[in-house]
C-alpha cells in the first residue's frame, strides 16, 4: 500500500521515472464504412506523447482537458498504441527553468510537507505535489476512459440544459445546447425534438449544421400553465430535488437520428451583493429560486491521491453522510480535481450545492500563450461537462490567489507587484471569466476565494484586503487563541473556510502504521503532520480546557491524546460555526449578516492528522456527528458576553414557529438536575437568528442553589406542540480540567439488533462529557457520539456500512468519556 508508514517518500523514485503505456488491439469495425474515426482520452495525467502505428497524434499536457486525434487515415486492422509519458515532476521544473522573464512563486512547497516543486508550472492536480494535508504522489496514467468513435455525417460532443425563469413572462425556459463535429463538406439540415412528458411539453426545432465544429443553442419555453405546476430543484432541507425526464432526438437530412436522455432541472441562483443598512459594504449571500438561503457545510478535497481507487461507493459514502450530517453545500477546493461526473449526479440527487473553483490554489501562475491555451480549452471542456447540474451554484477562479498578491505572500518587491497584478487579470479575468460568461449565463462568477467580490472586481480585481469582513467570503484560521472564545471569529458575510486539525481513529492509522509508531512523538506521527508546528498547536488548544494524557501505558497514551484532538476539534469548529450561524440575522458595528459556514474540510486524501470531519475510508470523526447538531434546521446557541447568557433561535425552516425553550441545570456530580427553567411561547422566525433568551450568570446560578461556574453545566432544547425538537445543545461554564464533581462514571452498553440496524444501550453513573463509541474498523455511523450525557440511559442506532452483528459490535466496542483519559 503506498499508504503505507514512510512509502511516500520511499516511492518518490515512480514520479521522477517516465512510463510508457502500449498495446496492440484490433479494430472491432470495418474502417471504410466510417468518413471519421476519432480516439479520444477523456483525461491523460498529464504530459504524454500519443503515438499510434508509428505515427506521433499529438501530445498531452493537461490533466483537465479531453484530448480528440483524428486517426482516419492511419487506423488499420491490426493497431500498436503507444502513450509515452514524461515525469510530471521532471517536466514541471523545466517549464519553471524555461520562464526566464521573472520567477512565479512559489518555488516549492514548505519542508515539513516533503514535497515536490514547481506544481504551478504544470497543468495537474496541484496537492499531488503534496499539501498541508496530503502526500506528495505525483502521479502519471491514463485517468479517465479512452475509446474509439467512428462515425458519418455528424457527431453529437457536448449536450447540456441550463434553466431560467423569465420573470416577465412569469415562466420557465429552458436553454438546451448541443456542440457537433460535422463531417460532410456542405451544410447538414434536418428537425430536433424536445420532449419532456411530465411537463406536457414537446417542440421541434428546424436547424442547420455548418461543416466543422459548430454549436445549436434551442430555447424551449414551458408553457404558463405548466411554469406554475413545475416543481424546482431545491437545496437539501429546503425542498425536493425534482429532475424531468427529458428526451432529445436529433433528426437530420441524412437519415441518421441522435437520441439523447437527460434530465431537466428548474432552479435559479442568484449571488446577492447589495448595500445593507446600518452598515458598510455589500451584503454577500445565494438566493437559490428567489429565496436567501443560509449555506451549511465544507470543502471537498480529492478523496484518494490515486484517483482510480474513488468509486462510486466512494463517493456515495461520502456525500451522504454530508448530506446526512445536515449539509446543503460544499465547496469543491482549487487544488485539486474537478470530480468526476458521478460526484455532481449524487450531489444534484442529494441536493448539495457546489461551489466550483478552477483548479489554481496558493500559487501564482504563468500566462505564457501555451499555458493560457490550454486553460482556455480545459475551462470551456469543464464548463460544457458541468453546467447541466444544478448542484453547481457558482464558478469561482481559484482558491487564495487574491490574497497571495494583496497579503504579499511571497515577498515580492513593491515595484514588481504590477507584473504579478497583470497576470493575475489576465488568467482569470480575460481568460477564465471570459470563457464562463460566454459558455454559462445560468449561475454567477467570482474571480477568487476569499474576495471582496465586486469591491474586488472596484478596486482592479485584487484588493487592498480580500479578508475584510464587510464584503465577500473570508478564509480564517487561529491555532493559538482559546478556540472557545467566540470574540476571536471574524463576523464576516460569508465564512468560506475554517477549521482546526485532530488525529483520525486509532483503527484508521493502525492500518498503514506497526506498533512502534503508536505515540504522539513517533517519527510516524511526525512524519504524517504536514502542517508546521500542527501536533503542539493541537495539544496546545487541547491544553486551555482538558487535562493532557499522564498514562504510564504508551499506546493508551496515544489513543487517549487522539481522542482529545478529536474532541477539541469537534468543540472548536461547533464554538466557530455556532458563531457563524447566530450572526445572519444582525448587524454588530457595521458587521454580520453572515449567511455560509463551510468549514475546512469534508473529507480525507490518506491517514493523517487533518482539518477533515470524515476520516480516510469515510468513518465519521467526532466533529461530523458535532456538523449533524451544529447545521440541524432548528437549533438553540448561546453564547456568553459580560457576564450574561444569550441565547438564539436559529432557523432554517421556512415558517416561524412558537416553541418552548427549556434549560437545565446539572451538577457536575449528579443525574438530577438541579433546576429546570421552561419559557413558553418563544417565536422563532423563519431563516433567521434571534435572541430568546438572556439571563445574568449569577442569577442563574443563584436561582440553581449551591452553583458554581465549576460545579455545574447547561443543557438546553428547543420543542413544540407537533413534536418538532431541536438537538440538545450545552454551555459550559469553566474549562473542564477546572470543573468541580466530574466523578468516574460507570459507563456501560448493551447491543441488540433490530432489521438491519443495532441499537446500543448506554447506562452511566454520572454526568458523563463527551461519551464516544467505537466499533474500530466495523464501517457503519451512530446516530449521535461524542456527546454530553446527561440521563441515566440513553439509545445509540448503529447504521452498519456492511453485514455484522451483535458479537462483532460489542467485541470491537470502545466506550470514552473524558473521565477515561488519565
Amino acid at each position: 500500500d503506498p499508504y503505507y508508514r514512510f512509502n511516500d517518500v520511499m516511492y518518490r523514485w515512480i514520479s521522477l521515472d517516465n512510463w510508457t503505456y502500449s498495446r496492440t488491439f484490433k479494430t472491432p469495425f470495418d474502417i471504410r464504412k466510417w468518413q471519421k474515426v476519432n480516439l479520444v482520452f477523456e483525461g491523460v495525467d498529464t504530459v504524454a506523447q500519443i503515438v499510434m502505428n508509428n505515427v506521433t497524434l499529438g501530445r498531452t499536457d493537461n490533466m483537465f482537458n479531453r484530448y480528440s486525434f483524428d486517426i482516419t487515415s492511419m487506423i488499420k486492422e491490426v493497431n500498436f498504441i503507444e502513450v509515452r509519458f514524461l515525469s510530471a515532476v521532471s517536466y514541471a521544473a523545466e517549464q519553471s527553468r524555461c520562464h526566464k522573464a521573472y520567477s512565479i512563486p512559489p518555488a516549492c512547497p514548505p519542508p515539513v510537507q516533503k514535497g515536490e516543486c514547481h506544481a504551478n508550472f504544470i497543468r495537474k492536480e496541484q496537492c499531488s505535489f503534496s499539501w498541508d494535508w496530503g502526500p506528495s504522489f505525483p502521479t502519471q496514467g491514463i485517468w479517465k476512459d479512452v475509446r474509439i468513435e467512428a462515425y458519418n455525417h455528424y457527431h453529437l460532443i457536448y449536450f447540456s440544459s441550463t434553466s431560467f425563469f423569465v420573470k416577465s413572462a412569469s415562466q420557465w425556459r429552458l436553454e438546451i445546447e448541443s456542440i457537433f463535429d460535422v463531417v460532410s463538406s456542405k451544410p447538414i439540415a434536418g428537425l430536433v425534438t424536445v420532449n419532456i412528458p411530465k411537463l406536457q411539453t414537446q417542440q421541434t426545432f428546424n436547424v442547420k449544421l455548418q461543416p466543422g465544429e459548430g454549436s445549436i443553442v434551442l430555447l424551449v419555453n414551458i408553457n404558463k400553465v405548466r411554469s406554475s405546476t413545475v416543481e424546482a430543484w431545491w437545496p437539501n432541507g429546503h425542498g425536493k430535488q425534482t429532475g424531468y425526464n427529458m428526451t432529445t432526438t436529433f433528426i437530420m437530412e441524412a437519415g441518421y437520428q441522435i437520441e439523447k436522455f437527460s434530465k431537466a432541472y428548474f432552479r435559479t441562483v442568484e449571488l446577492v451583493q447589495e448595500p445593507i443598512p446600518g452598515s458598510p459594504g455589500l451584503s454577500f449571500y445565494f438566493r437559490i429560486n428567489g429565496r436567501p438561503i443560509f449555506i451549511k457545510g465544507s470543502n471537498w478535497i480529492p478523496a484518494d491521491s490515486f484517483q482510480d481507487r474513488v468509486t462510486y461507493d466512494t463517493l456515495w459514502l461520502l456525500l451522504k453522510s454530508a448530506a446526512d450530517a445536515n449539509m446543503n453545500a460544499l465547496r469543491v477546493w482549487g487544488g485539486g480535481v474537478y470530480e468526476q461526473d458521478e460526484f455532481y449526479d449524487i450531489c444534484d440527487e442529494l441536493g448539495i450545492m457546489i461551489w466550483q473553483d478552477f483548479m489554481f490554489a496558493c500559487a501564482l501562475y504563468p500566462t505564457d500563450q501555451n499555458y493560457l491555451e490550454s486553460v482556455r480549452a480545459e475551462v470551456s471542456h469543464q464548463v460544457r461537462r458541468l453546467k447541466s447540474h444544478p448542484s453547481i451554484i457558482l464558478w469561482s477562479g481559484n482558491n487564495e490567489n487574491e490574497a497571495a498578491i494583496a497579503s504579499n505572500w511571497f515577498s515580492i518587491p513593491y515595484a514588481d507587484r504590477e507584473i504579478y497584478i497583470k497576470d493575475y487579470v489576465t488568467l482569470y479575468v480575460k481568460n477564465i471569466q471570459e470563457i464562463v460568461l460566454t459558455e454559462d449565463k445560468s449561475r454567477p462568477f467570482i474571480t477568487s476565494s476569499p474576495t471582496n467580490g465586486l469591491e474586488s472586481v472596484k478596486e482592479g480585481w485584487v484588493s487592498q484586503n480580500p479578508y475584510d469582513t464587510h464584503y465577500g467570503d473570508t478564509h480564517f484560521y487561529d491555532y493559538t487563541s482559546d478556540c472557545w472564545n467566540w470574540t476571536v471569529y471574524p463576523k464576516t458575510r460569508f465564512a468560506s473556510e475554517y477549521g482546526f486539525q485532530s488525529w483520525p481513529s486509532f483503527s484508521t492509522i493502525e492500518k498503514v502504521s506497526s506498533a512502534e509508531d503508536w505515540s504522539y512523538t513517533s517519527n510516524f506521527s511526525l512524519h504524517r503532520q504536514h502542517h508546521e508546528n500542527g501536533n503542539d498547536q493541537m495539544l496546545q488548544q487541547i491544553g486551555y480546557h482538558f487535562r493532557l494524557p499522564q498514562s504510564s501505558d504508551p499506546i493508551k497514551n496515544f489513543k487517549d491524546t487522539i481522542y482529545l484532538t478529536q474532541v477539541m476539534q469537534a468543540q472548536c469548529v461547533k464554538t466557530e460555526t455556532e458563531f457563524y450561524r447566530f450572526s445572519q440575522s444582525e448587524i454588530i458595528k457595521g458587521e454580520g449578516h453572515t449567511m455560509g459556514a463551510l468549514y475546512w474540510q469534508l473529507n480525507d486524501i490518506w491517514q493523517a492528522p487533518s482539518w477533515a470531519s470524515l476520516e480516510y475510508g469515510g468513518k465519521w470523526k467526532l466533529l461530523h456527528y458535532f456538523a449533524q447538531n451544529f447545521f440541524a434546521p432548528l437549533l438553540p446557541v448561546a453564547y456568553e458576553d459580560e457576564g450574561a447568557l444569550y441565547i438564539y433561535g436559529v432557523s432554517d425552516l421556512h415558517e416561524d414557529h412558537k416553541l418552548t425553550l427549556r434549560v437545565v441545570v446539572h451538577t457536575w456530580s449528579s443525574l438530577e438536575p438541579v433546576c429546570t427553567l421552561s419559557n413558553e411561547g418563544v417565536i422563532v422566525k423563519a431563516q433567521s437568528a434571534v435572541p430568546i433568551y438572556k439571563v445574568s450568570i449569577n442569577d442563574l446560578l443563584e436561582r440553581c442553589r449551591n452553583c458554581t461556574r465549576k460545579s455545574c453545566v447547561i443543557t438546553f432544547y428547543l420543542v413544540g406542540e407537533d413534536g418538532l425538537q431541536s438537538p440538545t445543545n450545552y454551555h459550559f461554564l469553566s474549562s473542564l480540567k477546572d470543573a468541580v464533581g466530574i466523578e468516574k462514571t460507570q459507563l456501560s452498553a448493551s447491543v441488540l439488533q433490530q432489521d438491519d440496524i443495532y441499537r446500543f444501550v448506554l447506562q452511566t453513573t454520572a454526568v458523563a462529557p463527551f461519551v464516544s463509541l467505537d466499533v474500530g474498523s466495523i464501517k457503519g455511523r451512530f446516530s449521535d457520539n461524542g456527546f454530553l450525557m446527561t440521563e441515566k440511559e440513553k439509545v445509540v442506532v448503529f447504521y452498519p456500512w456492511e453485514p455484522t452483528s451483535v458479537e462483532e459490535l460489542e467485541k470491537s466496542l470502545t466506550l470514552t468519556s473524558l473521565v477515561d483519559v488519565v
